[in-house]
């Protein structure tokens, strides 16, 4: 991920703007619980061309942290600042200015705030001269979520143990010119609450071993109309049983010819598959009049340019 201005050669900058991603789960497989507290699984994650956009500037001392959206706290809580505060610990540099304008939902299963935190990894070392190698940000990645590690990359990649174990892959071809649609409610999931619910559901909690390796071989056979019957999400399981609102959304998609839909994540934002922009743009003109107009939803080519 490039910052977007152009640096001068041996010269650190001063301050710098970069984009921030999301993502959706094609594939959250979920196969048991571990002896340390997490689920291992089996994840095919792919980025959304859809940003928030972090400016990092240089500061006498300490992290001073601001966001567009008053709903988000500025504390340590924030993983903004976790990663500024584990960047600093990791090689002694300090003192950053650091502004989040917010145009991801939070609490979607899109991974914004994951985004956010490998970001802010990946602007400091710019911004301080590069001190950390990949391999040093990847480890500080993987300690700040399951998902931190595949935003270092804007690819489509395989996660694997808790999620931190990221392997990436090259794009799909059969998904260029594939258009997504996100809707997410006005009401979030927890995460946490999600995973603990999987108990109540054996089959999902204790999945079959071997989904990713078949999605990902599908697609890259270039059957897009097999792989789309492939795309799974064990937490669809307690998530769709206590908010049965977003499965009305996938039979609405599904009703105006989609691909696909599933959720992304734990939810709460559902996402659909189209063959194209006209077929996305018509299911987006189509929501209000079905769910009224309090919902969060955009368009977006699956595959950005």
């Amino acid at each position: 991920m490039a910052p977007t201005a152009t640096l001068a050669p041996f010269f650190l900058p001063m301050s710098l703007t970069l984009r921030s991603g999301c993502k959706v789960n094609l594939l959250l497989n979920i196969l048991g619980k571990r002896s340390d507290g997490f689920h291992e699984l089996e994840t095919l994650l792919h980025p959304v061309g859809l940003y928030d956009e972090l400016s990092f500037s240089v500061a006498d001392r300490g992290v001073q942290f601001t966001c567009s959206d008053p709903s988000l706290p500025l504390d340590g809580s924030n993983l903004v600042v976790k990663a500024a505060n584990s960047f600093s610990a990791r090689c002694g540099r300090a003192g950053a200015r650091i502004h989040l304008h917010k145009r991801i939902p939070a609490a979607a299963g899109l991974g914004g705030g994951s985004g956010n935190a490998a970001t802010t990894l990946l602007g400091l070392n710019e911004l301080f001269g590069r001190p950390l190698t990949d391999a040093a940000l990847v480890e500080i990645a993987a300690g700040l979520g399951s998902d931190v590690p595949f935003f270092l990359r804007s690819k489509p990649a395989l996660g694997l143990g808790r999620g931190e174990k990221v392997t990436v892959l090259d794009p799909f071809s059969c998904l260029s010119g594939v258009w997504i649609v996100l809707v997410r409610p006005n009401f979030g999931v927890s995460t946490p609450w999600a995973y603990q619910e999987l108990v109540k559901y054996p089959v999902a909690l204790n999945g079959r071993p071997g989904r990713a390796s078949e999605l990902i071989a599908t697609l890259r056979s270039g059957d897009l109309s097999r792989a789309c019957g492939l795309l799974y999400n064990s937490l669809e399981a307690p998530v769709l049983a206590k908010y049965p609102l977003l499965e009305v959304f996938q039979e609405f998609f599904l009703h105006h010819q989609a691909l696909v839909s599933l959720m992304s994540g734990s939810g709460s934002t559902t996402f659909a598959l189209f063959d194209g922009e006209t077929a996305a743009q018509r299911a987006v003109k189509a929501i209000p009049a079905k769910f009224g107009d309090t919902n969060w939803i955009t368009a977006v080519p699956l595959v950005a340019s």
